[in-house]
């Protein structure tokens, strides 16, 4: 069996509104097989010169490596922020079946 590239993507928004909307495209668009959303984190960095804060929402997406552009596209058209953090980080291993899973979810018969 071909080995896939699993990836997590780490998508931070403003308000759950915002992050649910993106979560839905992504799954609607077969680009995530998964989304957490994670509420309540309380984000401190820098931005124009000085530290800032925010009050924001965590996604957690589960997807493959080949669809990182699309979802990056994607996640910029649909998001309120100029600079939206959009990170993606390897997964190098985990339950077999789970990431059959995900593959299978996007439509990758691999």
């Amino acid at each position: 069996m071909k080995r896939l590239s699993h990836i997590v993507i780490f998508i931070t928004a403003s308000t759950d509104e915002e992050a649910k909307k993106i979560a839905n495209a992504l799954l609607n668009k077969k680009k995530a097989a998964c989304v957490n959303i994670l509420p309540g984190v309380h984000s401190l960095f820098w931005w124009q010169g000085g530290i800032d804060s925010a009050s924001e929402v965590l996604l957690i997406v589960k997807t493959e490596e080949h669809l990182l552009d699309d979802v990056v596209k994607l996640v910029k058209e649909l998001h309120g922020y100029s600079v939206p953090e959009i990170i993606a980080l390897p997964i190098i291993g985990g339950n077999q079946e789970y990431l059959k899973w995900v593959s299978e979810s996007i439509g990758n018969k691999e």
